[in-house]
């Protein structure tokens, strides 16, 4: 089971995976960061309750804030990641975000996507720290 959560693809096979898949896995990862997050604060919270404070933080406005955040201190190979994530072309803008927001919003996701399925979760762990920092979650 937990080789479930212990990807490990290797960099030949990393480079072929397009930018917006990596990006559509990240969101699950952030997502699921972000629900764990919600219930240590709030254990015993109603439901509802929840959700409205995922939802705030999986916004594309609040993953783009962590996202302007996190870019200073990237290596280079993950900058070079975010910035494909960044600079692709999407078809639409959830509301309530500009075009640059869901860039940066899709480059996070690309690079956590990344992360994940280069196995490097310690990584993730260290961002994800700067990420409840950025959002004020710490």
């Amino acid at each position: 089971m937990a080789e479930l959560f212990q990807q490990s693809y290797t960099a030949d096979r990393l480079r072929a995976v397009p930018v917006l898949t990596l990006a559509h896995v990240g969101d699950g990862v952030y997502e699921l960061l972000a629900r764990t997050r919600v219930v240590d604060k709030c254990p015993e919270g109603k439901v509802a309750r929840a959700h409205k404070q995922t939802v705030a933080m999986v916004s594309a406005v609040a993953q783009a804030k962590a996202a302007r955040m996190l870019e200073p201190m990237l290596t280079e190979q993950e900058n070079a990641v975010f910035h494909r994530g960044r600079n692709c072309h999407v078809n639409s803008v959830p509301k309530g975000a500009s075009r640059e927001d869901y860039g940066y919003a899709t480059a996070l996701e690309a690079l956590l996507g990344h992360l994940y399925l280069s196995g490097q979760l310690d990584r993730i762990g260290a961002l994800w720290a700067v990420i409840l920092q950025a959002l004020g979650e710490v």
